[in-house]
């Protein structure tokens, strides 16, 4: 870090006898500028990865066909006034990144600003009227970006919503920002929102820009948070132009609940094993080889994750289902089958019995294509629309190698669940290319089937392996897929009980040994 920093830390927060103690919390935000175009027919898709010496890695989300790309995504680390932190970035296309010796591969853009201590959080949800028409052959596939101003008078990326295809009147979904994200507790601090047209190539279309605070937008619904959307070029070229449509805030809730209000044996867990077309498993090239040495991909992946998981089940009992194998005795192919072998009770005590599940269903099916989701997905769907009171959650676990071969199908399945209590995690493993699982993801662009768009989004997708360790320290390499695995389930859920209106149920009375008066308060 360099001197600059030394400044956040005031003599008040120095305490010679803790110096351990983090003099604060610095925000740490990414761009690249001029990257190296190493792509031949379009732009580079570039992803980034963070190292802070003794520290996990957050790693950032893919950004489609640019060369400046702004990462949304933030980290958050202590800083001490005491110690020399080094950072380290590393930069990388999906594919190999070689680069060229001698030649410059660009420019990373570091910012970092002191963090208030504000926990709150603010749901928040938009819509647009008549925006501008972009599209040749269509309307217009808007989004919004949300930038938070700097104290040197710049902005920095905060938010980004989804994309809601070919309409001028686009309705977001609600989204949770921590208030910190958006103002860092000024209230008064400007906020920058600009409307994009999505483009497939990544260059998108401005079609306009405002600005608000806060302390407009906290006021809610009303008149005064209906904002025009002003493209300046347009105004400083055309006399008679107004805007280019408007943006209205729907609603606005400041939020104080964590997802331990509702009580953590609410959450029920389902877990689904892929066993996908990934070679014979005897064979050391094949995915599903059980090595007397190591785990495969599918054992490590399914253990880093179900692991953290399965302290979210209250009898931590699972039912462990396969898709896409040939079953003995007749060799009847199955997209539906209990790892166990036993139909009637598929359950598996603990990971650990999803682990022997596993292992003993490889050496008695043949695994065979093709690889179907949406029966799976329709099987935990039909499990979770039978419960409506917010008393079960249910969370999908798919471990593949990314081959799909019901795309419409399982689509249609997840717009269909996504009003359901249910989240589906995919982790991807194995060589092939995820372009189909990324869009399942929904991020960047809502997923839709058949002119329907998803309630919410329900899935998060990983690829295994952007989490292989180089130095073979598979425990904090496991420790970060677990975390980024799932790191959007807490939301997805209190989403789902905002939605349908489900409060946490009011804490029991604290307890009174025998013998003594019970007090009432008056």
């Amino acid at each position: 870090m360099n001197n600059s920093f030394l400044s956040m830390a005031s003599i008040v927060d120095f305490d010679p006898l803790n110096p351990s103690v983090p003099a604060t919390k610095v925000e740490i935000t990414v761009s690249c500028r001029n990257l190296l175009d190493r792509d031949t027919f379009s732009k580079s898709d570039p992803s980034k990865t963070t190292s802070l010496y003794r520290s996990l890695r957050p790693r950032f989300k893919v950004i489609d066909n640019t060369l400046n790309p702004d990462f949304v995504r933030k980290f958050i680390l202590d800083y001490f006034f005491e110690e020399r932190q080094n950072l380290r970035f590393d930069l990388r296309l999906e594919k190999p990144l070689g680069g060229i010796p001698g030649k410059k591969c660009g420019t990373i853009i570091v910012k970092a600003e002191e963090l208030n201590n504000c926990r709150e959080s603010v749901m928040m949800q938009f819509c647009g009227n008549k925006l501008d028409k972009k599209d040749f052959f269509g309307k217009s596939d808007p989004f919004l970006v949300f930038y938070r101003s700097n104290e040197d008078g710049t902005f920095t990326i905060c938010h980004k919503t989804e994309v809601v295809k070919n309409t001028l009147n686009p309705v977001w979904q609600a989204f949770k920002i921590p208030v910190r994200a958006l103002c860092n507790g000024d209230y008064d601090r400007t906020i920058k929102i600009e409307v994009y047209d999505w483009d497939r190539d990544g260059s998108h279309d401005f079609i306009g820009e405002f600005s608000t605070s806060y302390r407009e937008l906290s006021r809610g619904q009303s008149q005064f948070n209906v904002y025009e959307v002003v493209n300046p070029k347009k105004k400083g070229k055309k006399k008679k132009y107004l805007n280019s449509g408007t943006v209205t805030l729907l609603s606005f809730l400041v939020d104080t609940e964590e997802i331990s209000e509702f009580g953590l044996n609410l959450l029920v867990i389902l877990k689904i094993l892929s066993l996908s077309t990934t070679g014979n498993p005897a064979q050391p090239t094949s995915l599903h080889y059980m090595s007397p040495y190591q785990l495969n991909a599918y054992a490590m992946a399914l253990k880093a994750v179900g692991e953290i998981i399965q302290d979210y089940d209250s009898d931590k009992m699972f039912p462990a289902l396969g898709f896409g194998a040939k079953l003995p005795p007749d060799g009847r192919v199955s997209h539906e089958f209990a790892l166990n072998g036993n139909p009637q009770n598929p359950y598996c005590a603990g990971i650990d019995g999803v682990m022997e599940a596993y292992y003993q269903s490889l050496k008695s099916v043949q695994l065979y294509g093709p690889t179907n989701f949406s029966p799976v997905i329709n099987h935990v769907a039909r499990y979770a629309a039978s419960v409506k009171d917010g008393s079960q959650y249910f969370v999908l676990l798919i471990i593949t190698d990314g081959v799909i071969s019901d795309m419409a199908q399982t689509k249609e399945s997840i717009v269909n669940a996504s009003c359901l209590p249910m989240s589906i995690i995919i982790v991807g493993v194995g060589p092939a290319e995820f372009d189909a699982m990324v869009e399942l993801d929904g991020d960047e662009v809502r997923i839709s089937s058949r002119g329907r768009y998803a309630e919410r989004d329900i899935v998060q997708f990983v690829p295994f392996r952007d989490y292989i360790d180089r130095t073979g320290n598979h425990i904090l390499s496991m420790a970060r897929l677990a975390k980024d695995v799932l790191a959007e389930i807490p939301d997805q859920f209190l989403s789902y009980m905002r939605t349908r209106g489900i409060k946490p149920s009011p804490a029991p009375p604290p307890y009174t040994p025998p013998g003594q008066p019970i007090q009432t308060q008056i």
